[in-house]
């Protein structure tokens, strides 16, 4: 058996990488990254790790679990939701998302390819994941994307899902819908065109809201609205945003604004939810409380007689750690157990060293085994090392 262990390319430290997967053995060979950042192959013969982690035989053998033990942590969480980034490219340079001065890019030969994503996919979907959702970057600047999305309908999931910056949805979203997708987030911030310019640092406020119409026209199951609420930028408009809810089956999400590196954010710029609820209610007293869905991480509101509703983010203020059924495959074929955790492993460089399935299986479920309780707080947050999040997916 060989396994391949990566630290994290960013900012995880060999001490991290060696606590996490510490119970992963090679029966051939190991390769680690070093502190300089480059890969050594070990001599299994005096570099022996014992695992705790059975094969796939010992494991048929077992009593059928009622969901996968791969996909399952320490603290019992199941999870069946995985995202996948398709690209680090990006038509905008939304301010919370990325530095204004970009980020250097991966070459595109150490990107995941499409099969490798499609092989990835169904080893998930085979253990118990039923929804995935694909992310950048911007997704819809991957050129094979209607192969990519029919691809993973055809493996019956329940939902498949993007979220997408919507600015050429008019054009693109049509055959995407036939090839499959079931439902779409799309990124807005405010519904004032200069202000659009701001935050995003580009033009576009137009095609994103004829965007949002072309989505509510197709047959998708689901049609969201991301909106990052920040201090001293957008909460003039919370009301703005539940009022196109009147008439539209949106379900408008305000975010609360996180922290990622070089992001500049800062506590006074933080927006919690409980001020923007009470913010909305002053306006529309009758709101009522909407009942969650199964692992939600949306707090979802409705005011009576609205086509559709709005909900609140709330991962700073309010964390949903418990019941967090998400993982997440960076476009450079990482795997993120959790959105705030600086620690990944490359199942890129175990499919391309020529890991089997079992092999592949062995590397995630130990990932998924190191998952912890729940991430920091958010001061202790803004001062962790993370990627950027245009290169997590977002």
């Amino acid at each position: 058996m060989t396994m391949f262990i990566q630290r994290n390319v960013y900012y995880c430290n060999n001490y991290q990488t060696r606590n996490i997967f510490r119970n992963i053995v090679s029966a051939r060979r190991k390769h680690f990254v070093s502190p300089n950042g480059r890969v050594r192959q070990l001599n299994t013969a005096s570099h022996q790790i014992k695992t705790t982690l059975p094969t796939l035989a010992e494991k048929k053998q077992q009593p059928i679990l009622p969901f996968s033990a791969f996909l399952t942590d320490s603290f019992q969480r199941q999870h069946t939701y995985l995202r996948i980034s398709l690209t680090e490219k990006c038509s905008l340079r939304c301010q919370y998302c990325m530095p204004e001065a970009g980020v250097p890019l991966t070459p595109s030969d150490r990107l995941l390819s499409t099969p490798e994503l499609i092989r990835v996919a169904k080893l998930f979907v085979a253990e118990g994941v039923d929804k995935i959702r694909l992310t950048g970057g911007e997704p819809f600047l991957r050129k094979d994307l209607p192969q990519i999305v029919e691809s993973l309908a055809s493996l019956g999931i329940q939902q498949l899902g993007i979220t997408t910056n919507g600015l050429v949805l008019k054009h693109k979203l049509p055959d995407l819908v036939t090839a499959g997708l079931t439902h779409i987030n799309i990124s807005l911030d405010t519904l004032v065109p200069v202000k659009f310019e701001f935050i995003t640092r580009r033009r576009g406020w137009k095609q994103v809201m004829k965007g949002i119409e072309v989505a509510l026209d197709s047959n998708l199951q689901s049609v969201k609205l991301n909106v990052v609420a920040m201090r001293g930028t957008n909460e003039d408009e919370l009301v703005d945003f539940v009022k196109l809810t009147q008439h539209k089956k949106l379900d408008v999400r305000f975010i609360e604004y996180m922290p990622f590196d070089d992001n500049k954010w800062h506590s006074s710029r933080l927006l919690p939810y409980s001020e923007m609820l009470s913010i909305i209610m002053e306006q529309f007293p009758d709101t009522v409380r909407l009942s969650d869905e199964p692992n939600p991480t949306s707090k979802a509101y409705k005011v009576p007689g609205f086509a559709g509703q709005f909900g609140f983010i709330t991962s700073m203020t309010e964390h949903f750690c418990g019941s967090c059924n998400r993982l997440r495959i960076t476009a450079d074929g990482n795997l993120k157990v959790c959105l705030f955790g600086a620690s990944e492993v490359s199942l890129r460089d175990a499919m391309r060293s020529g890991a089997t399935d079992e092999e592949l299986l062995n590397v995630i479920g130990a990932a998924v085994g190191s998952k912890k309780k729940q991430h920091a707080g958010m001061e202790a947050l803004a001062k962790m090392k993370n990627r950027p999040m245009i290169l997590i997916g977002g």
